[in-house]
Order: structure tokens, then sequence, then C-alpha cells
């Protein structure tokens, strides 16, 4: 062990400066770096959470790529069919990425009670629709029968049925405008299951049934849907592989992420890495402040020690490690603190969902949290280091002390 890494075990020690003055500025400093780690590690771990439960909703609705005719309109509604026998349906060999690919159809339509009515979306699916993506939204009943013959079962949100008094079993009437006809066309639909995702464009206006009821009122083949949704094993690369799907696809077809269908939610989430980033640069310059405040003070204090050492032979940088190695002590004290408390308070809120947030405005009702190892990991090492990197300025002034002044020095 060499003489500067003992001094400064000692000087780190309680006896050192458990009854001086720079007692109070130390336990501040250490303080500042704990909750600096806490304010950091919850907001990557919420700020991830997001982000990440944002995107798994809205692609466990509508999928990661949706593949639709190029002579539609923008809207969510699928006007023009597309023939169901596609060389990428049902495998998409030609992009192994993708992981699964169903069939759907959307048409808009109007649901009246007696004392109200309601526009909505219906959405017609396929036995090969990926029920698993959505089964921990559904809150009473269970999803369609489509494996068989054509029957009435569909699911709704319960926003949609609070709003409109409907509950489980209840007989359900949506009507359609057909443009030719101008008169409205009624399709009698059964609940047996309900939902509720808390993302409310979904809620607030889609129910599910089976596709061949689309195909009906739009006079559609039997052949013909009105797009394919598609989910990949990667979403980081998502738009690379929409890319290689676009290229796989017919002429008249074009493909969109949904990072493009839902552009302002996407934007909007994509402003959470800002936010992470600028909490993380405020925190470790606080810390870095208050540590740095810590070793001018230990240096004032130390001021005759530093003249013993230089007159006994040490060089300034031999000395200055002696002062580092103690502030990287109180660094990494209050690491260990500010993780102890961080992942606490993380585990807290992923298993009890304390923090309560706004549905209408975050798409989840609890906060959620994405704990990793791996983030955990580089943001102790990147702030340990650069707090360490801060201390070298400051220890610079113990070359400006003189041995014969700092020995007198009282």
């Amino acid at each position: 062990m060499n003489l500067e890494y003992f001094i400064a075990k000692r000087l780190s020690s309680g006896a050192s400066y458990k009854s001086s003055a720079s007692a109070t500025i130390i336990k501040i400093a250490i303080v500042a770096i704990a909750l600096g780690m806490v304010m950091m590690l919850v907001s990557i771990a919420t700020g991830l959470g997001l982000q990440q439960k944002i995107r798994e909703k809205v692609s466990a609705f509508g999928g990661d790529i949706l593949i639709s005719n190029f002579d539609g309109n923008n809207s969510a509604e699928t006007i023009n069919p597309i023939a169901i026998q596609q060389d990428f349906f049902p495998d998409f060999e030609a992009v192994p990425e993708v992981t699964h690919i169903q069939a759907v159809a959307i048409r808009a339509g109007i649901i009246r009670t007696e004392t109200d009515f309601e526009g909505v979306m219906v959405k017609g699916v396929t036995s090969r629709y990926k029920w698993s993506q959505i089964e921990d939204y559904l809150v009473e009943g269970r999803f369609p029968d489509l494996s068989g013959s054509l029957n009435s079962e569909m699911i709704i949100s319960r926003y949609l049925a609070n709003r409109l008094g409907f509950s489980l079993g209840d007989k359900v009437i949506v009507y359609f405008v057909r443009q030719e006809e101008g008169k409205p066309v009624p399709l009698r639909l059964d609940i047996v299951g309900i939902y509720e995702s808390a993302y409310q464009e979904f809620d607030k206006v889609y129910l599910m049934t089976d596709l061949r009821h689309i195909q009906r009122v739009n006079r559609w083949e039997k052949d013909e849907v009105g797009a394919f949704e598609v989910f990949v094993d990667d979403f980081d690369q998502v738009q690379e592989i929409n890319n290689r799907v676009y290229e796989n696809t017919g002429s008249f077809l074009r493909s969109m992420t949904i990072a493009e269908r839902n552009f302002f939610i996407f934007e909007w989430i994509k402003l959470f890495d800002f936010n992470i980033l600028l909490i993380i640069a405020v925190m470790i310059l606080i810390a870095g402040i208050n540590i740095i405040g810590a070793l001018l003070v230990l240096i004032l204090e130390r001021t005759r020690m530093i003249g013993i050492l230089k007159a006994l032979g040490s060089t300034d940088w031999m000395v200055r490690k002696i002062f580092i190695y103690n502030a990287m002590y109180l660094i990494g004290l209050g690491l260990f603190w500010g993780n102890v408390i961080g992942i606490g308070l993380i585990a807290i809120q992923h298993y009890f969902g304390l923090v309560t947030l706004d549905p209408s405005t975050y798409y989840v009702s609890a906060a959620p949290v994405y704990f990793s190892w791996t983030y955990i990991l580089l943001l102790n090492i990147g702030v340990f280091i650069l707090c360490a990197l801060m201390l070298l300025i400051p220890s610079y002034i113990i070359t400006k002390i003189s041995p014969i002044r700092s020995i007198r020095f009282e």
C-alpha cells in the first residue's frame, strides 16, 4: 500500500474529521452526491419506462408497421381493400425480423342508444390476431372466438361501455353508412369482453370484432382485407426493417411505422431523452461543486500537513493524490447510499405503483419504471469519473502552498 493511499485512508476515517469544522461540509457533499444519484436513477428509470410502455401500448393495438393500400387516405379507416393473397402473408420470409403479421380492416360507425349516440371505429380481425399483445388489458369477459363460423361477438373499451351504459353480455347495434346508398346499415354485436388500456386514442373509439362483418358491410370479397399489421423483433431497428418491408411488398402498397402514424406521440416521448440528459447534467454539476467545496476545506484544514509532507520530500503530485483519493472515497460513499435509496424507490414503484399518472395525458395510470443493471453500472462509472476529474482543478492549489509558511500556519 503506497504512502498516499495510506494517508488518504486515514483522512477518510471518521476520527480524522469527526470533530473538525469540515465534518458538516463533508456530510453535505456526501448527501448531495447521494441525492443526485437518486434523482438520476429515478429520472432514467421513469423516463425510459414511460417511453417503453407507451411504445408497447401503441404497438400492441396497431402493430409496429402497417401495410396498406397506396391510394387510401391517411385516416384510421381502411377504405380500399387489399387482396389477402400476398407473397409476404402469412409468413414474411423475405424479412426474417418480422415475427408476426395479421390482416385487419377498420370501418367508422355510430352506436345509438335510447339516450345517447357515439361515433366509433369498428376494427375487424381474424383468427390470426395476436390477442396475447393485449391480454393484460382485458378487465372483464374474454376475447371473441373467431375460429369457427361468423358470430356476433366483440370486445369494447370500458370507456365506451361506461359512457353508453353497456355491460358484459349486452347487445350493441352499430350503424354504418354506405356512401353509394346514403342509408344506415345496422350490425348487431354482443359484448363478450371489456378492455381498458389507458391508451385514450384507442379506448375512446375502438371496438373489435370479426373481420368478416367489415367485409359484408363494405361489400368486399372474402379474400379482401383493409391492411396488414406487422410486428418486428427489435423495435430499435423498426425504420430499417420498414424499408426492407416496403421493398418486398407490391408496388401499390405502402408501409408505415407506428412512429410515422403516431408522429406527435413519438415526438413527445423523444423529449424525455432531453429531460433525462438535463437532469443528469445538473445533478453531476451540483455533486461536483459540493465535492470540490469539501476538498478545498480539507486542503485548508491540512495546510500544515501539506507543508510537512513537502518538506520531507513529497512532490506536489504525491500530495495532490492524497486529497484526491480522500475525495474519491467520499464520492464512492455518496454513490453507495444513492444507489441503495434510488434502486429501493424504483423497486417500490415497480411492485406497488404508488405514483399514479393521468392516463388521458400519459397513456398509463401508474408511472412505469425500467430497470437494467447495465445503465446503473454505466451511470455510476460516468458520475464517478466526471466527479473525480473535477477534483484535479481545485487540487492544483496544493502546488502553491509553501512548506515554510504552511508549517508555521495555525
